[in-house]
């Protein structure tokens, strides 16, 4: 049986262009602000930017199918440190396949699965609001289940991070998690991925705040 979309990708995508952050739970803004800790971009980072690059990783255009895995949407805010939005910022992701496979040369042949976007790119709205339609990431040999994280735009010093799964028995062991020495900020990079079926059936969905410091988020 075909899992029913939450609505036509035209509807997705004009829905995030005015995106208010919806999903349940207490923002980590609205707590204790702790700035989102740096990561490595990894070496999988696009070589091209893909012709379908919008928010909703899980089809592509000209395929009738969608990626294998299980669909899961990530919701947050863009802000500083003092939890003010962070207007102009350009959210990116990109993380590997159901199978593990990033869709880059490098990376066993580039054999990704090509229902599978990869990458997805959107602009945050006006109070910093960012949605991307994905798949829940798995491990793969060496990482622990992530999404590569990196947020740009006018006055923003580049800031790339990542997005770990809570729950995942890899994570106590994954060194680019476990070298965020402060307790505080390496769970800050956590989230549960709970499921959400108001939001689509069958998947789930998880909010990752990101917060910049004074020396990211420039005035």
């Amino acid at each position: 049986m075909s899992e029913r979309p939450i609505a036509s990708r035209r509807g997705f995508l004009a829905a995030s262009a005015g995106f208010v952050t919806i999903w349940a739970g207490t923002p980590a803004w609205a707590a204790k602000l702790i700035v989102t800790p740096r990561q490595s971009e990894g070496p999988f980072y696009p070589v091209q930017i893909p012709l379908d690059s919008d928010n909703d990783l899980v089809t592509v255009a000209g395929r009738p199918a969608r990626a294998a895995g299980e669909i899961a949407h990530v919701f947050g805010r863009v802000i500083d440190d003092a939890g003010r939005p962070v207007r102009g910022a350009q959210v990116e992701i990109w993380q590997c396949d159901a199978f593990g496979q990033y869709h880059h040369p490098r990376d066993r042949g580039g054999n990704a699965d090509p229902n599978f976007q990869g990458y997805g790119r959107m602009a945050a709205a006006e109070d910093g609001g960012y949605r991307f339609r994905t798949i829940r990431p798995v491990a793969y040999p060496g990482r622990a289940p992530h999404i590569h994280f990196a947020i740009t735009g006018p006055g923003i010093a580049r800031l790339t991070t990542q997005m770990y799964v809570a729950g995942e028995p890899l994570n106590d062991r994954d060194f680019l998690l476990n070298n965020v020495r402060d307790s505080a900020a390496r769970a800050s990079l956590v989230v549960a991925l709970e499921p959400a079926p108001t939001v689509e059936a069958g998947a789930r969905a998880g909010t990752f705040d990101i917060v910049l410091g004074h020396n990211t988020a420039r005035e």
